[in-house]
C-alpha cells in the first residue's frame, strides 16, 4: 500500500470529492434525455412555416424574382403607356374648366355687389340733396315769394338757385345790384355747411350783345357767372377747389326765346350744389351739363 506525501493514502483523498458533485451530474443526465426525447416526439407543420416564412418575407420587404417576357412599361397617374400617339386630355384640363366656371360665378357676384352698392349709395345722396333743398328754400323764402330767385330739386344729385336777372343785374351789364348782395352772402354762408362741388354758371337770352365790354352773350354770361361766384366765395370762405364756373351764353334756355317775358327768364345765373357719389371711379353715373 502506497502512502502519498504527508503520509495519507489515495482512498483518503477520493474521499474528500464535495458531494454536491453527484446530484449535479444526476441533474444534467436527466436533461439530456429529457430534450432527446422532446427531440424525438416533434414534428414540423409545413403548412404553418409557410405561412411564417411567407409573413416574415413581406414584413422584411424581400421581393421575389419575377421572370418577364416582354419589355417593361412605365405606370403613373395621367398616362398608363407611352406612345408616340396622341395623348388624351389629362386632369389639368378639368381643372381649369373648373377654375373658370368659379372665377366667372364670383365675377358675375362681385358686379352684383357693385351694382346694390352703387344704388345705396344713389339713395343717400337723394335724401341729402332733399334735406339741402329744403334748407335752401327755408333760407330764401322771402326771395322765392318775391320773384326774384327759384330753386330746384331736380331728385337725384343737385340743388339749382336760379338767380334772375330782373333782381340781380341790370340789363347788359355783370355788375351786380347793391341791394342783392345781401341774397348772394345769405347763399354763400349757407352753402358753406354743405358738402359737394357748387357749380355757377351763366345764361342769357338769344338777342345778340355788341359793347365795348361785351362782344357777345358768350362774354356778359361768364362775366355775370364771374361776379356771382366771387360774391359767394367770399361770404362763404370756401377754396376755389369747391368751385366751377361755366358761362353758356344763350344755348341752354329755360323756355323758348319768343317773347320778351320768355327772354327775360332765361336771362339767369344759377348756383348749382351737386353732390357726387362717393363710389369713385367705379361709379357709371354721367355728368350732366348744368342749364334750363
Amino acid at each position: 500500500m502506497s502512502v502519498l506525501p504527508g503520509g495519507e493514502s489515495p482512498s483518503a483523498a477520493a474521499s474528500g470529492t464535495p458531494a454536491w458533485v453527484v446530484t449535479f451530474a444526476d441533474l444534467m443526465s436527466l436533461l439530456l434525455a429529457f430534450f432527446v426525447l422532446l427531440f424525438s416526439f416533434s414534428e414540423i407543420d409545413k403548412q404553418k412555416f409557410k405561412e411564417l416564412a411567407g409573413s416574415l418575407r413581406d414584413a422584411f420587404g424581400v421581393q421575389a424574382e419575377v421572370r418577364a417576357s416582354q419589355t417593361p412599361i412605365g405606370n403613373e397617374i395621367i398616362a398608363r403607356e407611352f406612345s408616340p400617339a396622341m395623348t388624351t386630355p389629362t386632369a389639368l384640363n378639368e381643372v381649369r374648366q373648373s377654375s373658370t366656371t368659379i372665377v366667372s360665378r364670383v365675377g358675375a357676384d362681385d358686379e352684383a355687389l357693385k351694382r346694390q352698392l352703387r344704388e345705396q349709395e344713389r339713395q343717400r345722396i337723394r335724401e341729402q340733396i332733399a334735406r339741402d333743398a329744403a334748407a335752401v328754400r327755408e333760407l330764401l323764402a322771402d326771395e322765392i315769394d318775391a320773384g326774384l330767385v327759384e330753386t330746384i330739386d331736380d331728385g337725384e344729385r343737385r340743388v339749382i338757385v336760379r338767380i334772375l336777372e330782373r333782381g340781380s343785374f341790370p340789363s347788359g351789364s355783370d355788375a351786380l345790384r347793391p341791394e342783392f348782395l345781401p341774397v348772394l352772402e345769405k347763399i354763400g354762408r349757407t352753402l358753406a355747411t354743405m358738402d359737394g362741388m357748387i357749380l355757377v354758371s351763366g345764361h342769357t337770352d338769344d338777342v345778340p350783345i355788341r359793347t365795348q365790354r361785351f362782344r357777345s352773350n358768350w362774354e356778359l354770361s361768364a362775366a355775370r357767372a364771374v361776379t356771382v361766384m366771387q360774391t359767394v366765395q367770399q361770404a362763404s370762405g370756401l377754396p376755389d377747389a369747391r368751385f366751377r364756373l361755366e358761362g353758356y351764353g344763350d344755348t341752354h334756355p329755360v323756355v323758348p326765346n319768343d317773347s320778351a317775358a320768355a327772354r327775360a327768364r332765361n336771362r339767369r345765373v344759377e348756383i348749382v350744389l351737386e353732390r357726387r357719389p362717393a363710389a369713385g371711379p367705379d361709379t357709371d353715373e354721367p355728368v350732366d351739363e348744368v342749364g334750363g
